[in-house]
């Protein structure tokens, strides 16, 4: 993995597709733990820094009154991530993969953007976590702990190169530091039970809560973890048939459930620590990282609670920076097509986190840092949509995923939770606009608020009806039926042509055409609808003087032609000129009709009329139409 490739890929984390054989036989728990691993690396997503931040904030502010929404979000993840996976195994394609060979490049390139934004977003979390756990554990100054951060892009890319197996074990083994210190530091606060169960019940939100709520949605369900569930789960080898599709379906599902689960309890317990610690004694506005664990010494009475606070934040941050890495390979390498050396991929997605933080840690200091990590977060769940909704597309498209396609229940229930999404979001989002339109000034970030709400809502509709549109006019031109061999190409012998004369400046063309379709084989009929006053309320009775010309042009038309050799008739129709070309053309038994088309469409159909295509409706016999 390690290794710098300028070519393109079809593989996803090519160097280390299908590098674990799952196909070898195996018994019992051995045959799991062949597939378990991928949701690990993806559910440190879903504990990283960021989630402490909007976690503690939560807690400190409103109890154990947002528990429900980190089970929410939780349910959603387990939902979205194992429809990512299922993309994955299927397909053999990653979301960006299949982004690509779905949307046009505009849209793809916008949705590479954001991507890589989330990304972004997601190390920039861990970066300021690690830093600040650093700091808590070391009293080195945050600022050279962001520096510092740089470092561990080395000790990632050594992983790499280990293989995924062993990349997969050093992230549980992290994992279970996370977990084993909130246990001891849950022991050690003894929260109320009652209380905590209380929190699992919907309540309602106030602005302040549905920032706080969107922010821990976002920290939990990650767009860029969509994209690197679906390549993750490529590193297992397996077979193609249905049998083993199923297989891993089966497994990946249990493997999803057991890592998110984890993480759910992990988040769970910063809520509740910070709630039972910080909110109960009435410290509700403890909204960072350091306060949290500055106060956990006084208040638990304990030295052990805040070094195991830092330890398990320097190890959530350390866990995470895999995720930001292999998400920025996938996202980059499926949109773009390109592969570089994972190294410089690695130090250019640090250096775009650490930017910001330095800048911010430069500019207001400190105490700045936690409301940059909910910030982040927000950002992240902004995102959310516009990874969700391709995913729920392809997953549901019977044509690329036939019998693994996702029952009409799990796509109600996607659905659900990309409304729920988009709703909170739109709403979050709506609150901030209104308090920015109704300050004074501020021209240029209003300008730009409209203008990217203008990008956002057409990349929204893009993004979310084209697949509907492709699906119609692919079931459309499947409505043909299969191609059958030609075996009946004779057609019954035509012995009349009508033709519709206008008396414009194409009657002779009419005329032509019509007899290089029978020449002196068929009798023709030269036909013409007066359009009078009097023909119309008068009809074969009117004598005006513009029905006595019309007569005399078709008997005119008719004689040069009988002259040449042709058999001809004249007809005059009244009133309605497509129900009387229709009767003339019925009553006489023609076999083929010509017309002419004034090529005119719009407001000169409404004012001269679609005769053409009215006629064609009525009529079963072939049509010939002249320009």
């Amino acid at each position: 993995m390690g290794s710098f490739s300028g070519h393109s890929s079809d593989h996803s984390l090519s160097d280390v597709h299908e590098s674990v054989d799952t196909t070898k036989p195996r018994k019992g728990l051995r045959r799991f733990l062949a597939f378990a691993g991928p949701a690990y690396l993806v559910s440190v997503g879903y504990m990283d820094p960021g989630n402490w931040a909007t976690d503690l904030q939560g807690g400190a502010q409103f109890g154990y009154q947002l528990i429900w929404v980190l089970l929410m979000s939780n349910l959603m993840a387990l939902l979205l991530q194992g429809l990512s996976a299922r993309l994955g195994i299927v397909r053999r394609r990653d979301l960006a993969q299949a982004n690509r060979e779905t949307y046009p490049p505009l849209v793809n390139f916008c949705l590479y953007i954001l991507a890589e934004l989330a990304i972004a977003a997601c190390d920039l979390a861990e970066v300021l976590g690690m830093a600040i756990g650093i700091q808590l554990l070391t009293g080195l100054p945050v600022l050279y702990g962001v520096l510092f951060t740089v470092l561990d892009t080395f000790l990632l890319f050594y992983l790499q190169k280990l293989g995924i197996r062993k990349m997969e074990a050093f992230i549980i083994a992290l994992v279970g530091v996370i977990g084993l210190s909130f246990l001891v530091q849950l022991i050690i606060a003894k929260p109320h039970m009652g209380d905590v169960v209380k929190g699992f019940v919907p309540t309602a939100l106030n602005n302040e809560a549905l920032y706080i709520a969107v922010g821990i949605i976002g920290a939990t369900v990650m767009p860029h973890n969509l994209y690197l569930h679906s390549a993750l789960v490529q590193t297992r080898k397996i077979g193609r048939d249905s049998f083993a599709i199923k297989q891993a379906l089966r497994f990946n599902l249990a493997d999803s459930a057991v890592a998110l689960n984890a993480a759910f309890l992990v988040n769970a317990a910063i809520l509740i620590l910070a709630a039972s610690v910080f909110h109960t004694s009435g410290n509700t506005s403890v909204a960072s990282l350091e306060d949290a664990h500055r106060l956990l010494e006084p208040m638990l009475g304990s030295t052990l609670a805040p070094a195991l606070f830092a330890i398990a934040l320097i190890a959530a941050g350390q866990s995470s920076t895999v995720t930001g890495t292999l998400a920025g390979q996938i996202v980059m390498e499926g949109y773009l097509q390109l592969r570089i050396n994972p190294l410089l991929r690695r130090l250019l997605t640090r250096l775009i986190a650490i930017v910001p933080a330095v800048l911010v840690i430069l500019i207001y200091g400190d105490q700045e840092l936690d409301a940059l990590l909910v910030l982040s977060q927000v950002i992240l769940s902004l995102q959310l949509g516009f990874a969700i909704i391709p995913l729920i597309h392809f997953v549901s498209d019977k044509k690329t995923m036939g019998e693994f396609v996702i029952r009409w229940h799990v796509k109600v229930a996607a659905w659900i939770v990309t409304a729920v999404l988009i709703f909170l979001n739109v709403n979050m989002v709506l609150d901030q606009a209104r308090e920015l339109f109704a300050s004074e000034g501020r021209l240029v970030q209003k300008s730009l608020t409209i203008a990217a709400g203008l990008v956002f809502s057409w990349l929204f509709i893009m993004m979310t009806f084209l697949p509907f549109i492709q699906r119609r006019r692919a079931r459309q031109s499947a409505m043909h039926g299969e191609s059958k061999p030609l075996t009946n190409l004779a057609i019954p012998a035509i012995s009349k042509i009508a033709i519709a004369l206008d008396f414009g400046g194409n009657d002779e063309k009419l005329i032509a055409h019509a007899i290089s379709q029978g020449d002196k084989r068929v009798s023709y009929l030269l036909l013409h609808i007066v359009e009078t006053v009097s023909a119309r309320y008068l009809g074969a009775a009117a004598d005006d003087e513009e029905t006595r010309k019309d007569q005399q042009r078709l008997h005119y038309y008719a004689s040069q032609l009988q002259a040449l050799g042709y058999e001809v008739e004249t007809a005059l129709g009244y009133k309605d000129r497509v129900n009387e070309i229709v009767r003339l053309v019925k009553t006489s038994d023609a076999g083929l009709l010509v017309m002419g088309a004034h090529r005119h469409t719009g407001l000169k159909d409404f004012l001269y009329g679609a005769t053409v295509d009215q006629v064609r409706h009525k009529l079963v016999i072939p049509i010939l139409i002249v320009n």
